[in-house]
């Protein structure tokens, strides 16, 4: 009998103390992704996740996010495009709380690209910068192809590609408040 309480006394003090802990699945919906650039749906809130090309390790991967208060998204898509048919003479500067994100046009092989540059905290130390996309990946990123960009505007289904991990490598989330051109 001694040796039963011994052993039920053991398992619960290891289950008391144990190190891990089982968290809630939060709903993530991705949106749209090729190759290292993906925009996911959270509620309300939406976030780019790109490679860093500006570190020299290509495992970082940095992330800004922004809620869709005023059709931010659609917005966003629509100054991605319409900068791909005039392309502006400098960056298109967007304002965000912590971040401040540039909108790089270039010519790459004779076809027009777009490239994020992300102020981490609004500092220009920290940089980080997405690969040149075309209008093909654009499309793609921002659901355009799949059909998935009818999710802008609704909120996000309880439990479609739930994950419980993070992959923006420490970098800033933060909303979206304001768009200004340089």
């Amino acid at each position: 009998m001694r040796k039963i309480i011994l052993l039920f006394t053991c398992l619960f003090g290891i289950s008391a103390f144990s190190q891990i802990k089982v968290l809630k699945n939060e709903s993530v919906v991705e949106i749209g992704k090729d190759n290292s650039v993906g925009l996911y749906k959270k509620e309300d809130k939406f976030t780019i996740n790109y490679q860093d090309l500006n570190t020299a390790n290509l495992n970082t991967f940095r992330s800004f996010s922004f809620q869709n208060l005023n059709k931010d998204v659609s917005g966003l898509y629509e100054l991605i495009t319409n900068g791909f048919i005039d392309a502006p003479s400098s960056n298109i500067v967007l304002e965000l709380p912590n971040d401040i994100i540039e909108l790089h046009f270039e010519k790459n092989f004779g076809q027009p690209t777009v490239q994020f540059i992300q102020y981490i905290n609004k500092n220009k130390k920290y940089v980080g910068k997405s690969q040149f996309l075309n209008k093909k990946q654009i499309d793609k990123i921002f659901g355009r192809q799949n059909g998935k960009s009818a999710m802008y505007e609704k909120p996000a289904p309880a439990n479609i590609n739930s994950t419980s991990g993070s992959t923006n490598g420490g970098a800033s989330n933060t909303s979206k408040d304001k768009k200004t051109k340089k």
